[in-house]
């Protein structure tokens, strides 16, 4: 048995988790992990990794009534990884390094691994309880697993076999390819974006995300302003001005109570292009041994997923659709799946 540090590092706040890891007798087997001690903390409160964690094991040593001797780590970045090594964007912090770390952590080894990178390791240690099934295929072992989710960006990854049944994880930039409009309205609303932000071309995150859902809304309000509400238009003006409010957040809530049917239609919009390119992925991967929707939006907006758009968008792909039936489907509930896998990896 061994003790691990997992840990989540965002620009708002970095979660810590102290985990018991022991190997399975059975190679082909997850490692078997209990959660020792788990806490966060306001990333823009520290100028570096370090202090948080050696304030995470003080807590962890006070807590558990015992000295505290970890061996492996790894963290999930928020943003990208190249050669165990990342700067955080949104963080006035050192460039963290695995060998860094481990030297001053007095740790033997140190992963550094992107954030959705540990939610592709995550998918292998999640319980039934953990999923939502939109389409319930049969899973076929030794198969490809992909992932996408929808947060603040869009995150794209996926799982490939080995010939012992253990799977290798790949990040991707999939998230940047080009928004493919299947309507009139979608071709409207990617002129409408390629026009307001002078951009050459439009993402499939820019409708795809949290600032996909506002950037729906600012669309149609512009194009049906005698249908905005006047709760939302309130709305609207302290997010345009003051900064100080999450208009996605705002708009799938009012969406969620069926009151406002701009907010509805916004919401309609960007679950069929949500569901759209969960087959494009699928398409591209074929993972018979399922497709996982992560990031922080579908599991707040559950029931929405539930209606039938994402369904109908991810199976509509012409002669290829009776494929994308075979396919399992699940949304992640668990928020701490990155978590999960980033103890994984550090068994690794």
């Amino acid at each position: 048995m061994s003790i691990l540090l997992a840990g989540d590092i965002g620009g708002t706040k970095t979660i810590l988790r102290l985990v018991s890891s022991e190997n399975s007798k059975n190679s082909e087997s997850l490692p078997q992990q209990t959660t020792l001690y788990e806490n966060s903390y306001p990333s823009q409160d520290y100028d570096d990794l370090v202090p948080i964690v050696q304030e995470f094991y003080q807590e962890a040593k006070q807590e558990l009534k015992e000295e505290i001797s970890v061996k492996n780590a790894c963290f999930g970045i928020a943003g990208p990884v190249v050669n165990n090594t990342s700067k955080l964007t949104n963080l006035n912090w050192p460039e963290l390094t695995g060998d860094r770390l481990e030297k001053k952590l007095s740790l033997e080894r140190v992963n550094l691994i992107n954030d959705f990178a540990a939610i592709g390791y995550g998918i292998l240690g999640l319980k039934p309880d953990d999923l939502h099934t939109l389409q319930g295929a049969e899973a076929k072992p030794n198969t490809p697993i992909g992932v996408l989710g929808a947060g603040t960006g869009l995150g794209e990854c996926f799982l490939t076999p080995s010939e012992s049944g253990n799977y290798s994880v790949f990040s991707t930039e999939g998230s940047h390819g080009d928004f493919a409009p299947r309507s009139e309205l979608e071709f409207e609303l990617l002129t409408y974006i390629r026009d307001k932000y002078s951009l050459s071309r439009v993402s499939i995150e820019r409708i795809v995300s949290g600032m996909g859902i506002s950037a729906i809304y600012q669309f149609l309000r512009h194009k049906y302003p005698e249908k905005e509400s006047d709760k939302l238009k309130k709305i609207f003006q302290i997010w345009e001005n003051e900064k100080n409010i999450d208009l996605s957040a705002e708009v799938s809530k009012a969406a969620l109570e069926n009151r406002d049917s701009l907010c509805q239609q916004t919401m309609e919009i960007f679950i069929s292009a949500y569901g759209a390119e969960a087959g494009n992925l699928a398409l591209k991967l074929l993972p018979y041994n399922g497709l996982y929707i992560a990031g922080g939006i579908a599991a707040k907006i559950l029931p929405l997923m539930q209606t039938g758009t994402f369904m109908e968008s991810f199976q509509a792909k012409g002669r290829m659709s009776s494929l994308l039936t075979e396919i399992p489907v699940n949304i992640i509930l668990n928020p701490k799946v990155g978590l999960i896998g980033a103890a994984l990896r550090a068994a690794k």
